[in-house]
């Protein structure tokens, strides 16, 4: 837990609406054999040349993340342009491709890290490239996923073709290269894909024939236990749903992987993985009616998320939001009132998430995270809506988040109740900013 100053003082700088001060850490050094890249790649040295791009990706990231300022971004995407313009074999461009398909996700460029992402799909078909294309597809679903572009039934729906084409490409190799190293990995990846997918759909029954897997075998990691996680803590499995949290957050923890075929881009990324786990692990606690426990680890998801992202990125209003639904729910089972934290934490997340003005009610708008957005105003409104002099505007801005809200599996009533008693169980999911 921590400490009652440090606690209110985040509370009280939330309200405030003032990010946290932290001076910018130095530039990284660059790593060993910077100046020598482009004469350590040779053909013939392929593992070499995949250590040596790897060390100029970690350099990339950290001056990207150091400062989260737009010199350093610029710095970045150049040692990654070098780092790709020296390369030989296409395994280690297409690493080179998924980080800068990261960096650009991270600094809310989706329409550049999906060129990014698509270039990789010329790649051979070696176990390793093939590890790369399924990460490549994986967080092309995951940015259409997040930003809901096409749920009308009169559109096509990208991320159902994507989540297709991932799990198709599987299928069409299998004969060829069964068997081969990490392919049953990569398969539960493809399937875990298809079936968080379903889970958005409402289709239930479907989504558990592709997300359950032996929990103790090696395809249950990462992005798959996540996925399965999530699927039994919305059917009650709570302990089974809490184990499995867990162990993904202890995996990903660790400073290596031992799995080469890991790989992974923007919102299916080890980062965002291990941010999900946890913040559904707080849901969870919630969930449970372990409302100490809830507040630790979703504080812990908080400040993971402001490192990781900076104070003012729109995931950190995801997780406010998992805060501020926390905080009701504590409010109704201590009889306390915390109407004054839940409602600086809505008006923050609301600001973070970039909300469209409410006289866009009715309109047809783009609004990314548009799930979240709705939550966070939802539960706005609720506030305004016991304050006479501002019931009005709740009334209004319950019109709008009622509108906005399109979730097949919940209404917007049941997606605020997250108590114990609540027929259905709603869980907020950061890696694609939606409501299961």
């Amino acid at each position: 837990m921590m400490g009652s100053a440090a606690k209110c003082f985040r509370v009280l700088r939330i309200r405030r609406g003032f990010p946290l001060l932290r001076p910018p850490p130095p530039p990284p050094a660059p790593p060993r054999g910077f100046r020598l890249f482009s004469e350590s790649i040779k053909p013939e040295r392929s593992s070499a040349a995949s250590s040596v791009t790897q060390q100029m990706i970690d350099y990339a990231f950290s001056l990207s993340r150091s400062q989260k300022s737009d010199e350093s971004f610029s710095q970045s995407m150049l040692v990654l342009e070098q780092c790709r313009s020296n390369q030989s074999d296409e395994d280690s461009k297409g690493m080179v491709l998924l980080a800068m398909a990261t960096i650009l996700y991270e600094r809310g460029d989706f329409t550049g890290a999906i060129e990014k992402l698509q270039s990789i799909e010329d790649l051979g078909s070696s176990s390793s490239s093939l590890a790369i294309r399924v990460a490549a597809v994986e967080a092309l679903v995951g940015m259409h996923l997040e930003m809901d572009q096409a749920m009308k039934s009169t559109k096509v729906d990208t991320s159902s073709v994507l989540t297709n084409t991932c799990y198709n490409l599987l299928d069409t190799i299998k004969p060829d290269i069964d068997g081969a190293s990490g392919f049953d990995y990569l398969e539960a990846r493809a399937k875990a894909l298809k079936g968080l997918f379903e889970l958005l759909m409402g289709s239930i029954e479907t989504a558990e024939s592709f997300l359950s897997v032996p929990q103790k075998g090696e395809t249950c990691t990462g992005n798959v236990a996540l996925s399965y996680g999530e699927y039994v803590h919305g059917m009650r499995k709570f302990p089974l749903a809490q184990e499995l949290y867990q162990n993904v957050i202890q995996q990903l923890s660790a400073e290596n992987s031992n799995n080469p075929h890991e790989f992974g881009a923007c919102n299916m990324a080890k980062d965002e993985v291990l941010l999900a786990a946890t913040c559904a692990l707080g849901q969870l606690e919630a969930h449970l009616g372990n409302l100490g426990d809830s507040e630790e680890i979703l504080t812990r998801a908080l400040k993971r998320a402001e490192e990781h992202f900076g104070s003012n990125h729109p995931k950190v209003g995801v997780i406010l939001t998992c805060i501020a639904l926390m905080y009701r729910l504590k409010a109704t089972a201590e009889g306390s009132s915390s109407l004054l934290v839940q409602e600086g934490l809505y008006r923050k997340a609301i600001e973070l998430l970039k909300a469209p003005p409410l006289e866009t009610e009715g309109a047809e708008v783009t609004v990314y995270r548009r799930e979240i957005v709705a939550l966070a105003r939802g539960g706005y409104a609720e506030i305004l809506c016991l304050q006479q002099n501002r019931k009005a505007e709740g009334e209004r801005m319950r019109r709008w988040a009622e509108a906005t809200w399109k979730n097949r599996r919940l209404s917007l009533a049941e997606a605020l109740d997250i108590s114990e008693d609540s027929t259905k169980v709603p869980i907020i999911e950061t890696r694609i900013c939606r409501c299961l």
